[in-house]
């Protein structure tokens, strides 16, 4: 097991559905580097999606990086709570929440659960907008690409 990499991911729409953005922070050992996007029309819980999906994307396609320890750590109950306990419920229920209705964002959903079989992450709450560094930071690039104006992203 190689070193362990903390990932703070967030999303945002400006509008709700509207123009958004993700963003990831890396946190590997003292480097830091970041990583973000954006989408022309999409929700808020879809970019809280993207994020990690984009971030495990990225580990997945580096073999040097493939082996470490990794946790996600985001604002987005919604992706904590979703990927560590409702996931097993909807898959039981053929994409059906507890109301019988269909799932939201199914297929950011299983794409987020399948990388996450194959690496693993620990996945961590932490509250938003409460003087978190990296979760401010995670915040800031997905905000500005929403915004259009992307901040520079530290390589």
């Amino acid at each position: 097991m190689k070193d362990k990499i903390i990932i703070y991911t967030d999303g945002a729409a400006k509008g709700n559905p509207g123009k958004a953005g993700w963003g990831a922070v890396f946190l590997m050992g003292n480097k830091v580097f970041e990583i973000g996007g954006s989408a022309n029309h999409a929700t808020n819980n879809q970019m809280e999606l993207t994020a990690p999906i984009e971030a495990l994307k990225y580990i997945s396609a580096r073999q040097d990086l493939a082996e470490s320890a990794i946790e996600i750590v985001s604002d987005s109950k919604y992706v904590i709570l979703g990927i560590t306990e409702w996931i097993f419920n909807w898959q039981k229920n053929n994409w059906r929440n507890a109301a019988k209705k269909p799932v939201l964002n199914k297929e950011l959903w299983e794409e987020l659960y399948k990388l996450a079989q194959e690496l693993k992450p620990k996945w961590t709450y932490v509250k938003g907008h409460n003087e978190d560094k990296y979760n401010d930071r995670a915040d800031l690039i997905a905000t500005s690409f929403a915004e259009g104006s992307p901040v520079e992203l530290k390589k």
